[in-house]
């Protein structure tokens, strides 16, 4: 009988486990977004752009050129010392500018006056700017670059983006900016940025990455789509989310054809880079 008991009670414990992770992963589903219009887009990832020409990553002429070609954008933004909101994707400008700064410990001026992106003439562009360009011609993805409670770069971001008439959702790998707009403006379609953050390697305290890549902060958050690194499809917070919750999924980052060919199995959004994708997908002008 005592073995029954201890079978009975590690059953239990497996199933209570079990269901509170389902619970803790779970996204939208009452009143979920609709996404078939995002779905209709490749998302050109930063722009059409090619680092070492006058067309960087982030800047003014890689967004008029994934216009240009009918291509949706993807683009980063992360506010200055004064906290204006700007569209660039490292929190400092070793990569881009080859300057030991921070972005955050410059003011909008100095980081416009002071530095170039890539080796090229572009200023890194404001997210005024940026918006002014793309003026709703094409569907916008918006990474809030956050890593921290602090929401000011949610607030910004949101002066901005109320004001602007065109098609845009936004995404972070913070799970509080998802909370943020779930909070003051659920209407906003909001997206759950996740990796296989143990099995690539990333730097940070072990527990709180495997929380963030189980997408453990969706009970909370509840999220719209989930964004993956492509490369882990097969990870199996990311498998839940899309075979029981049937959740909408944006791939990241794709290189190539092959790989692309390869994550429409998975994902219904491709987020691209470094290649032309195959017109597989309705596009609008």
């Amino acid at each position: 009988m005592e073995k029954d008991d201890a079978v009975i009670m590690t059953a239990a414990g497996i199933s209570g486990a079990v269901a509170l992770y389902l619970f803790m992963s779970m996204p939208r589903i009452k009143k979920r977004k609709d996404m078939e219009f995002f779905s209709e887009w490749d998302f050109a990832h930063r722009g059409l752009f090619k680092n070492g020409t006058e067309a960087p990553e982030n800047s003014i002429p890689a967004f008029r050129k994934a216009i240009e070609a009918g291509f949706a954008i993807e683009l980063d933004v992360q506010l200055t010392r004064d906290n204006v909101p700007v569209v660039i994707h490292d929190f400092d400008l070793n990569r881009a500018c080859g300057a030991d700064v921070k972005v955050k410990s410059l003011t909008f001026d100095e980081l416009r006056t002071n530095y170039r992106l890539f080796g090229s003439r572009e200023k890194v562009p404001s997210f005024a700017e940026v918006l002014e360009l793309i003026d709703g011609k094409v569907p916008i993805l918006v990474e809030i670059k956050s890593v921290d409670t602090d929401m000011t770069v949610c607030r910004k971001a949101w002066e901005l983006l109320r004001e602007y008439d065109g098609e845009w959702c936004m995404e972070s790998f913070n799970p509080l900016c998802l909370l943020w707009f779930r909070m003051k403006h659920p209407d906003v379609i909001r997206g759950q940025l996740a990796d296989n953050f143990i099995k690539d390697g990333t730097k940070g305290n072990k527990g709180l990455l495997w929380l963030l890549q189980n997408l453990t902060g969706n009970f909370a958050t509840k999220p719209d789509f989930i964004a993956f690194n492509h490369k882990y499809a097969d990870t199996l917070a990311f498998q839940i989310n899309r075979k029981l919750f049937h959740i909408p999924a944006f791939a990241w980052t794709v290189k190539s054809e092959k790989d692309r060919k390869r994550a429409l199995k998975d994902f219904d959004v491709m987020i691209f880079d470094s290649f032309i994708p195959t017109r597989h997908r309705k596009h609008r002008k």
